[in-house]
C-alpha cells in the first residue's frame, strides 16, 4: 500500500482507543447496539461456532453475547483490550495475526471503519476463517453522522470558502456485498439500518465519540485543525438547522450488517 492511498492514521486510531479506555464504558452505546445486533443475527443462525475471533473488540464487550468453545480478543489498543476477560492478543485489523482457517466464526463490531484497505482486510479474514465459517460485521455507513458532517461544512465555507475534512468517510451499503464478494466470501450480503440518537448540545454529541474513541483519524485533516471560532459556527448551525421543538438535536449513525460464509 502506497502512503498516496493511506486515509486514516492507525496511530492516531490506537492513541484514540487508548485514551478513551478508562472511561469507554460510559460512552459505548453505539458499540454495544452494533454488538447486540450481531448477537441477534448469530441467534436467528440456531449454529454452533466452537472456536470464534472477535477483531477489534474493544474491551470485550462482544463476550455477553457470544457462546464458544474458544473466544480470541484481539484489538489495536493494548489498554482497550486488557479489560477483556476472555483470552485477549493486542493485533492490527489490518496484519492479521493468525494462521490461515484458524476459526469457525470472525465477529467485528465497529472497527473496520478505520482500516485503509478494506478489501484487504477482507481477503485476511475469508483466509482466516475455516471452510464453512461465517463472517459478521457492522460498521458504520454513509449517513452516519450527516447532521455533524453538513454543519462543518457550513461553517468551514463560511469562515474560509472551503472545505476540508473532518469527518471520516463511510462504507456505503450498496458497495458492501460487492466487496464481500471481491473478497472470495459466498452468499455475501450487506443490509443497513438507521438509528437517530437525541442530545442536548452538539458538544455531548462529540464528547461521547472522543469517550469511544471516534474522534478523527483521517490523515488530510492534519493540515485542517479546527479552530475555536470554527467549533462554534458548526455548532450554530447545528443548533440553527437541526434542533427539534425541544432544542434537541439528532445524530443519525447508518449501521452497515456484512455476513459472508467462506
Amino acid at each position: 500500500m502506497t502512503n498516496a492511498s493511506l486515509i486514516f492514521d492507525r496511530r492516531r486510531v490506537r492513541r484514540h482507543r487508548d485514551q478513551a479506555s478508562a472511561r469507554f464504558s460510559a460512552h459505548d452505546f453505539l458499540l454495544r447496539e452494533m454488538a447486540e445486533r450481531l448477537a441477534e443475527r448469530l441467534r436467528d443462525l440456531h449454529r454452533d461456532f466452537p472456536r470464534t475471533l472477535d477483531l477489534g473488540a474493544h474491551t470485550g464487550l462482544m463476550a455477553e453475547y457470544l457462546d464458544s468453545d474458544l473466544l480470541v480478543q484481539a484489538d489495536l489498543s493494548d489498554k482497550m483490550i486488557a479489560q477483556a476477560k476472555a483470552l485477549r492478543l493486542v493485533a492490527d485489523e489490518e496484519f492479521l495475526p493468525f494462521a490461515r482457517e484458524s476459526f469457525d466464526l470472525i465477529v467485528n463490531a465497529g472497527s473496520l471503519h478505520w482500516v485503509n484497505d478494506l478489501p484487504g482486510v477482507l481477503i485476511q479474514i475469508r483466509q482466516t476463517l475455516k471452510h464453512g465459517g461465517l463472517f459478521l460485521a457492522v460498521l458504520p455507513g454513509g449517513r452516519t453522522l450527516d447532521e455533524l458532517r453538513k454543519s462543518f461544512e457550513k461553517a468551514e465555507i463560511a469562515i474560509s470558502g472551503g472545505v476540508s475534512p473532518r469527518v471520516s468517510p463511510f462504507l456505503d451499503a450498496r458497495d458492501g456485498a460487492n466487496l464481500l464478494q471481491r473478497a472470495g466470501f459466498a452468499e455475501p450480503v450487506a443490509d443497513s439500518e438507521t438509528i437517530t440518537v437525541t442530545y442536548a448540545h452538539p458538544l455531548k454529541l462529540m464528547h461521547d465519540l472522543r469517550g469511544m474513541g471516534e474522534a478523527s483519524a483521517l490523515i488530510e485533516s492534519r493540515k485542517a485543525f479546527t479552530s475555536c471560532a470554527l467549533l462554534m459556527t458548526a455548532v450554530d448551525h447545528y443548533l440553527r438547522e437541526f434542533s427539534d421543538d425541544n432544542g434537541r438535536i439528532p445524530a443519525t449513525f447508518e449501521l452497515v450488517t456484512l455476513t459472508g460464509w467462506k
